[in-house]
């Protein structure tokens, strides 16, 4: 029998329908302002798809591209405007920056009630002691995703394939809170299929296509993929989708999974910015 496809398409359409709503009924009007820097086509891409969805959500945007050549004095005084522009309650600086420009100097710079990714140092240490305030889009998001199977989280194996700070250690901190026992793999990791064959549910985020293949994968396992890459000018997972299908119990898709839940989550961040911010 063949998995059950968790549609995060789907999903995201009813996360943003409700922010819709809430949205309507604000006095403000959130404001969400995105910093893209240098010539990265994936990543003009992705700016361009979160800002149309946000402007049919009814949130005010701001696009600022900038070359690769800028500084960082000057990228970090953009920073530094934006957090200090009552018009805007959330910001993204898209990743990956240019090699001259620290990046952590950048997403520090982000007042931590404006950081609508979730990425800067006071909330992720945050959410490492249970206090979660914002939380990563992307990992927020495979949370919904997992839940809307419907499967009791409380006691479950989870592993975890990709250790990077934007997915695989924040996710594994949710699925804990969650109460699951997590293990936590990566590229280097020796046999990898002995983890992953006990996972009841796995979460695949390496960036490398296809890598997770059927004989890895445990029956009736959730199986969430969160890798994107191009093959031949196709877009796919980490996940060999059709042939794991056959043996999952729950498989997300690629495209049409993980991404569209973290645009969604990226929105129902920037309006628990600007709650926060109402409360300072």
């Amino acid at each position: 029998m063949a998995a059950k496809i968790i549609d995060g398409k789907k999903l995201a359409e009813e996360i943003r329908e409700e922010l819709k709503k809430k949205v309507k009924k604000l006095k403000i009007t959130p404001g969400l302002a995105f910093v893209l820097v240098g010539e990265n086509p994936a990543s003009e891409s992705y700016v361009k798809s979160k800002d149309k969805v946000c402007k049919e959500a009814g949130f005010y945007t701001e696009l600022h591209k900038l070359p690769s050549t800028i500084g960082e004095i000057e990228l970090l005084k953009l920073i530094d405007d934006l957090n200090q522009n009552p018009k805007i309650h959330g910001m993204i600086v898209q990743l990956p920056l240019p090699q001259n420009i620290d990046e952590h100097l950048i997403i520090d710079a982000i007042l931590p009630h404006k950081d609508a990714d979730g990425f800067n140092p006071i909330n992720m240490g945050n959410l490492l002691i249970g206090k979660n305030i914002i939380v990563s889009a992307t990992p927020k998001g495979i949370i919904k995703m997992i839940e809307s199977t419907g499967v009791s989280l409380e006691g479950k194996h989870a592993v975890v394939v990709g250790r990077s700070n934007i997915v695989g250690k924040p996710i594994s901190i949710l699925l804990q809170q969650k109460n699951c026992t997590v293990t936590m793999c990566h590229s280097k990791t020796i046999h990898l299929e002995k983890y992953t064959l006990d996972a009841d549910i796995l979460v695949a985020a390496v960036g490398k296509p296809r890598m997770i293949t059927k004989e890895m994968v445990k029956k009736g396992a959730i199986v969430i993929d969160v890798g994107t890459s191009k093959v031949y000018d196709k877009l796919v997972g980490d996940v060999d989708f059709d042939e794991v299908k056959k043996v999952a119990g729950y498989i997300s898709p690629v495209p049409g999974g993980v991404g569209p839940m973290t645009i969604a989550c990226l929105l129902e961040n920037t309006l628990e910015c600007l709650e926060l911010q109402k409360r300072l």
